[in-house]
C-alpha cells in the first residue's frame, strides 16, 4: 500500500474509476474537473486520451505545492474512428451494433501532476464483442442507460459479462482507469517524496 505525506485528489466524477482507487489502497479527495473534452478533428485517434487526460489536469495548474493530481479520460475506437459517449438512445443502440461482432480498442489517457513535474501515459485494451442480437442491445441501453460510457457500454455491466468474447490487455483500462499503471507511477513518486 502506498501512502503519501501529501495530499492526492483524483480529478474525476467516475466511480468506476474512484473504485479502482480506493481498491487499490489509495487515500484520496475526488474534484470534478470543468474543461472542454473537444479535440482537433484531424488529431490521430490513438493521441485523444492522454490530450484530454492533460487538459483535465492542466485545469487544476496552481494548486498548492504538496498537491497531487491524478487525472484521466477514456475512449473506444473503432476501425480508427472514436466512438464518444452517447446523447441519446438511439445513438447508443447504433454504436452497440457497430460493436456487435467485432474487435475494437479501449484506451485510457493518464495525466498525474504536481507543481514540480508531470506524467502523461496511456494503456490500451483490445476488447472482442460476440455477435449482439437487438434485443440484447435494447435490453442493456434500457436496463443500463450506458450514456456516462464512452462507447455506449461498461465491461462491469450485463453486456461486459454476456458479450465480452475476448480480452487482449487490462481489464481495469476497461472499466476506465489502468489501476495497474497508475499504482506503478504513484509508487515512484511515493518514493521520491519520501527521499
Amino acid at each position: 500500500m502506498i501512502e503519501f505525506n501529501r495530499r492526492l485528489i483524483l480529478a474525476s466524477a467516475s466511480p468506476r474509476r474512484q473504485f479502482l482507487m480506493r481498491e487499490a489502497g489509495f487515500t484520496f479527495e475526488v474534484r470534478v474537473p470543468d474543461v472542454d473534452e473537444r479535440f482537433p478533428p484531424d488529431m490521430p485517434v490513438t493521441k485523444v486520451a492522454a490530450f484530454i487526460a492533460k487538459r483535465k489536469a492542466d485545469s487544476f495548474r496552481g494548486l498548492p505545492d504538496d498537491d497531487i493530481i491524478v487525472t484521466a479520460d477514456t475512449v473506444v475506437i473503432l476501425a480508427d474512428r472514436i466512438l464518444n459517449k452517447p446523447d441519446t438512445r438511439d445513438e447508443a443502440i447504433r454504436m452497440l451494433g457497430e460493436l456487435s461482432g467485432r474487435s475494437h480498442l479501449v484506451m485510457t489517457g493518464v495525466c498525474i501532476l504536481s507543481n514540480e513535474k508531470e506524467c502523461l501515459f496511456d494503456d490500451t485494451t483490445e476488447v472482442t464483442f460476440k455477435k449482439l442480437t437487438r434485443d440484447e442491445i435494447e435490453f442493456y441501453v434500457d436496463r443500463y442507460q450506458p450514456f456516462d460510457k464512452a462507447g455506449g457500454y461498461g465491461a462491469q455491466d450485463w453486456i461486459g459479462m454476456v458479450a465480452i468474447e475476448k480480452i487482449a490487455g487490462s481489464y481495469f483500462n476497461v472499466m476506465g482507469l489502468p489501476i495497474h499503471k497508475v499504482y506503478e507511477n504513484l509508487s515512484r513518486w511515493a518514493t521520491a517524496s519520501t527521499r
